[in-house]
């Protein structure tokens, strides 16, 4: 069932858009439920992931931790899809 699926994703040039929701429907278990409760939105375009924060403290510590941050999004999808963040 798997394969057919991976296929259907293939096939149809879906398999972006699949993994940029699976990104923001994970999004706590990548990042945290302290900083996932602060998270006021998040999506991704032109392989940069975009988040958009409520408190100065929480961007703060975003920033300190960009890198760790962009490795997490790619090995939840399991392939490089994000290799810039910025945070708004």
């Amino acid at each position: 069932m798997k394969q057919a699926i991976e296929k259907w994703l293939e096939v149809y040039r879906l398999r972006n858009k699949f993994d940029e929701s699976s990104v923001a429907t994970f999004w706590e278990q990548i990042i945290g439920p302290y900083i996932a409760r602060r998270t006021q939105q998040i999506y991704i375009k032109d392989k940069k992931l975009f988040v958009k924060v409520e408190s100065a403290v929480v961007k703060h510590e975003l920033a300190l931790n960009r890198r760790q941050i962009i490795g997490r999004v790619n090995e939840h999808v399991g392939r490089v899809i994000v290799e810039d963040f910025v945070i708004l």
